[in-house]
């Protein structure tokens, strides 16, 4: 990954138009950055622009890996760490799911794009707090797929995600009702002091999913957002997700706008349901943990694969109720066939991989959000569903059983590669195998086209400028985050 950018031949005095510009001036690349390769072109810039890039450790992983922000501005550009930084400063963290890496790509840019544009930082008027990757150790586990992003079976068979309570930004403190969760990751508390330190009127952590369209999330309604939002993936190709919410319980703020997904309403959501919320939620967010700064949250989520589907909003023939109750029995049956291979091999596993817990925590929730759906359906209104909500909850169902499913695969793997595999830990592994082999099948033409690293990473860099536009004007104008 180089340090390169055409940022240079965008406009210096931006309007809402211009951050649609910006979008198409992320380079070529046909791979994601490796860790330690992300590293190295971020200390590029720092030897490059000794007066305008500071390195700062911020904390530690879980595995004992150093971890770092890059803070770029002018003038004295260190990240205070004693809370004596007066705020107003702008966070991109980067890995705060390690399987999500366009983030990766966009804030090298946005640094680049930084170092290389006066303008573009007199601009905006503060520090920019870049953090590459929060996550070392989870996005290390992904990197067997980062070489060859558009290779659905090798991303499959290459995915990890952590467990629930594993994840960076669902491990912040959160207490409501009987939920009380204060189990803070070594990475979480860096960001924790990452924030306090800079007390930012804008945060951002980057984020992907896999199929369908781009869409948002920020932390209070912004409508003058709204129509740049939705031009700047129009402007590369992209079509907005406009079907099934990723959270039942997010607001909806305009189409693929969303509010933050909040701890607090999806207890409430789940209460609604029948669930004991307690048991199934861990912590907030960085969202949550930012709001007491007054700071402006946003999220762009692009997919790695598109599909004319996820933009189209025409009826179709079948029920909403129905297309929601058909991904309720997919994940059924997935989940029913994933835990019996688990429960079947789970006495005879004697490798605690990362892998192993995360599969032990996804696999029973299968079952768990079958009966959700099932119940949500049942309350529905009695409408059409749309094109794009049946694309979604296909592919959903689709993306559910190639991650766990994939996840076991390597957890069982573990056990083969090391030697310590009893006959049934091996039946098991040709079993999940044969059956893993025939989803693979089905989800490559159900999930859509590869589309271009830069274009992903494009339209968050744009969406992410016009947000941080936001947040700078908001608090400039009344001394409100925005």
């Amino acid at each position: 990954m180089t340090a390169t950018t055409s940022e240079q031949s965008a406009p210096a005095v931006p309007s809402p138009g211009d951050w649609v510009r910006h979008a198409a001036t992320v380079p070529e690349t046909h791979a994601y950055p490796a860790v330690d390769e992300l590293l190295v072109s971020f200390r590029g810039l720092a030897d490059a622009h000794p007066g305008l890039v500071t390195e700062s450790r911020i904390g530690t992983s879980t595995l004992g890996e150093p971890l770092y922000c890059f803070t770029v501005g002018d003038g004295p550009a260190s990240l205070a760490t004693d809370g004596s930084d007066e705020g107003g400063g702008y966070v991109v963290v980067g890995g705060v799911h390690p399987n999500e890496p366009v983030g990766a790509v966009a804030a090298l840019h946005l640094a680049t794009a930084l170092c290389q544009d006066p303008d573009l930082r007199a601009h905006f008027g503060g520090a920019w707090h870049i953090v590459p990757c929060i996550d070392p150790d989870g996005a290390r586990l992904n990197e067997g797929w980062f070489a060859t992003p558009a290779d659905k079976r090798n991303y499959g068979r290459h995915f990890y995600r952590p467990a629930g309570d594993e994840q960076v930004e669902w491990t912040f403190p959160f207490a409501y009702k009987k939920a009380w969760f204060d189990r803070v990751l070594p990475e979480t508390l860096a960001l924790m002091r990452l924030l306090d330190a800079t007390r930012p009127r804008f945060l951002t952590t980057l984020h992907n999913c896999e199929a369908g369209g781009v869409y948002y999330y920020m932390n209070r309604p912004a409508p003058e957002l709204y129509a740049v939002l939705a031009e700047i993936p129009a402007s590369l190709g992209m079509p907005l997700a406009t079907g099934e919410p990723e959270a039942a319980h997010a607001p909806v703020y305009a189409p693929a706008v969303y509010g933050c997904i909040d701890m607090k309403d999806a207890y409430d959501y789940l209460e609604g349901l029948g669930v004991d919320a307690a048991a199934k939620i861990a912590g907030s967010s960085s969202a949550a943990y930012a709001e007491r700064y007054g700071t402006f949250y946003f999220v762009t989520e692009v997919p790695h694969w598109s599909h004319p589907d996820a933009g189209d909003d025409t009826p179709t023939e079948e029920r909403y109720a129905d297309v929601v109750r058909g991904r309720a029995r997919a994940l059924g049956e997935a989940g029913t066939f994933l835990c019996g291979i688990l429960d079947a091999a789970h006495p005879h596993l004697t490798i605690p991989s990362p892998f192993l817990r995360a599969v032990r925590d996804f696999v029973p929730s299968l079952a768990e959000l079958a009966t959700m759906e099932s119940a949500r359906a049942d309350g529905l209104p009695d409408r059409a569903a749309t094109v794009s909500e049946r694309f979604d909850c296909e592919a959903g169902a689709h993306s559910l059983r190639v991650r766990f499913g994939g996840m076991l695969l390597r957890a069982l793997n573990a056990e083969v590669v090391a030697g310590t595999a009893t006959p049934e830990v091996r039946r098991c592994h040709r079993e999940l195998l044969k059956t893993y082999e025939t989803w693979e099948r089905e989800a490559e033409p159900a999930t859509g086209d590869p589309i271009p690293i830069s274009t992903l990473a494009g339209i968050q860099y744009g969406a992410l400028l016009a947000a941080a536009d936001h947040a700078r004007a908001a608090r400039d104008s009344t001394g409100d985050p925005g």
